[in-house]
């Protein structure tokens, strides 16, 4: 009944407003920007003094949207939060909602269109943009008008984050190795072509170790369209990508594991020689003390000097396919080392290559179209590979400027260690280190898989340490911007507390807005109120903008919002906000307010 009545309340506003649209409103009675604004281009007379944002002024925070945008945003909100105690970081209304039980019943009682229509009047019309690359443009360019830009996501993705298809993965990513051959040399040279030119022909004759390939391609071509979209549809733009659409996730999660082994492994060392108490950049092991297979000593010696510290031990990895032999891990339950790359097929190795270069691929249209790919961070038993293939595309193609972003997430215990790496890795190489902040999106999830195959959880114990991580990162990386001027942050983060410490850092540091290092990002459809203030002052700001069809992408939302529920913590906040502009239109006589741009 409430739906059917914001449904009746949408249709009276929206013919109040085709009434007046034969008048065309004064420009001194309506609040918008006299033309159109791009991130990064406003406020560049200010001072270096100090810039700050208030982000209590509703007017201004919500003077692009119209008073029914308003109050859609605040009913969505409203069922989207819980209702009780009881029901404390729960979304329960939101997933009932969003179930495909539900949606199938509403086809069936409303008849897909209408159905459909009552979606995008509510859930769907608050995070989602539209179905298709045309439909999303009107609101990117409100928004861009604005001073918001957009960071485009292809919503519609397998779930691959169940307990009981992990597990699977876990049991089967060794046995499943080596199943597979990729056939002829000839017709692996041609598939090779075919990925390094990038000139459609993807519907020519390829090969592949698996036939779960054939999906990563369509899932690339998927990602190409969206890089167009996000070219043709905002200055500056960003693109995001989920690696394990460009990959077996069975292949991800072996990789993974294997990195992890060798990290482990120099912790373990470093442990040994009494360095346990150092941050993980200051370690430095002394290789005539390393107890290990000769051998693999004397590899590690032609490499190095007489001390090795963890970059120039991840570093061999590089190495792999001409020394596999020669790193060596201890086997706990043998007792004795063993290769590293024991069950490392070289299947896996020619899967890992195709994942290269459909990421080449990508950086090229990114390239072509202006658009910065950003690579979204997963679930931790796929992150180490998504970091590392990510941290190899970017020592390619960030040399001259910053166009891959990798995803840090602070609620895990080694964010800062990954950080502060890769940070000197790109110092030392010379490379455009790019990074986005997030807190986290899969806490349940991991610290139950973490309890059932009984490793230590790796997830930091509340939200305040997991804060405490985001604003260490968030300093180290500031203080490298403003030192070595071959970095960037995007600040993806709902949290009012951690955006106001952001600006006050960039006032110390001197970074003002025009400088285009630091970026801000929230979610399509929530906290409204930080993003626009932020881009109407000048700041680089970007919505993360989700579009995709309407029964494709609302599960796809379900299982996003079971993911990121903690960022429902501060809708309170801003539900307060939403009813405090509605009544203020209401009492001016601004209730048909329109956008002006």
């Amino acid at each position: 009944l409430f739906l059917l009545f914001l449904l009746l309340l949408h249709l009276v506003l929206h013919r109040l407003a085709l009434l007046r649209s034969s008048v065309p409103p004064s420009r001194s009675a309506q609040s918008g920007p006299a033309r159109p604004r791009s991130p990064g281009t406003a406020g560049r007379t200010r001072s270096t003094s100090g810039i700050s944002v208030d982000f209590t002024e509703t007017r201004e925070a919500y003077k692009s949207k119209e008073s029914l945008e308003l109050l859609r945003s605040l009913v969505v909100l409203k069922l989207s939060c819980p209702f009780s105690p009881v029901a404390s970081h729960d979304l329960t209304t939101l997933l009932f909602l969003f179930s495909v039980e539900i949606m199938d019943l509403g086809e069936t009682v409303l008849g897909q269109k209408a159905f459909h229509q009552l979606l995008k009047m509510t859930f769907y019309g608050q995070f989602v943009a539209g179905e298709d690359q045309n439909a999303i443009k009107p609101l990117i360019e409100k928004n861009l008008a604005f001073g918001v830009g957009s960071v485009l996501d292809y919503s519609v993705e397998e779930d691959i984050g169940s307990i009981k298809h992990e597990q699977k993965e876990t049991n089967s990513c060794a046995s499943a190795a080596g199943k597979h051959s990729l056939g002829e040399d000839h017709r692996e040279k041609e598939s090779e072509e075919l990925f390094v030119s990038g000139q459609g022909g993807w519907n020519g004759a390829r090969t592949y170790s698996h036939p779960d390939e054939a999906k990563c391609d369509q899932h690339m071509e998927t990602f190409i369209k969206c890089i167009k979209a996000s070219g043709g549809s905002s200055i500056e733009g960003f693109s995001a990508i989920k690696m394990t659409a460009l990959g077996r996730p069975q292949l991800l999660l072996h990789f993974s594991e294997t990195l992890m082994k060798w990290q482990r492994f120099f912790t373990f060392l470093a442990t040994q020689q009494g360095q346990d108490g150092l941050e993980a950049v200051e370690q430095r092991l002394e290789l005539t003390q390393l107890q290990v297979d000769p051998s693999a000593t004397v590899f590690i010696c032609n490499r190095c000097d007489l001390y090795i510290n963890i970059i120039d031990w991840k570093s061999l990895i590089d190495d792999r396919e001409k020394a596999s032999d020669l790193l060596v891990v201890p086997n706990v339950e043998l007792g004795e080392l063993e290769p590293l790359f024991k069950t490392f097929t070289a299947d896996e190795e020619k899967e890992l290559k195709r994942i290269m270069q459909r990421l080449d691929v990508l950086a090229k249209h990114a390239l072509e179209n202006g658009v910065r790919l950003m690579v979204d961070a997963e679930q931790t038993y796929f992150q180490p590979a998504i970091s590392k293939l990510t941290v190899d595309l970017q020592r390619l193609q960030n040399r001259e400027k910053p166009v891959i972003f990798n995803t840090y997430q602070c609620y895990l215990k080694e964010a800062y260690d990954s950080v502060t790496t890769d940070v000197q890795l790109s110092r030392r190489e010379g490379w455009h280190f790019a990074a986005k902040l997030v807190r986290g999106a899969y806490m349940d999830q991991e610290r139950e898989r973490a309890a059932e195959i009984g490793y230590d959880d790796p997830i930091n114990p509340d939200y305040e340490s997991t804060s405490r991580m985001y604003h260490r990162c968030l300093d180290y990386v500031l203080d490298e911007i403003a030192l070595n001027q071959r970095a960037s942050v995007m600040v993806a983060s709902h949290n009012e507390d951690t955006v106001k410490h952001t600006l006050r850092r960039m006032n110390q540091l001197g970074l003002l807005p025009r400088d285009n290092v630091v970026y801000f990002g929230q979610l399509l459809g929530m906290c409204d109120q930080i993003s626009f203030p932020l881009g109407q002052a000048g700041f680089a700001v970007y919505k993360y903008v989700p579009y995709g069809p309407v029964s494709e992408v609302m599960p796809y939302l379900s299982r996003r919002a079971q993911e990121n529920r903690g960022f429902m913590k501060g809708a309170q906040k801003e539900r307060g906000l939403l009813w405090k502009e509605l009544k203020r239109r209401l009492a001016s006589g601004e209730l048909l307010h329109r956008p002006l741009y």
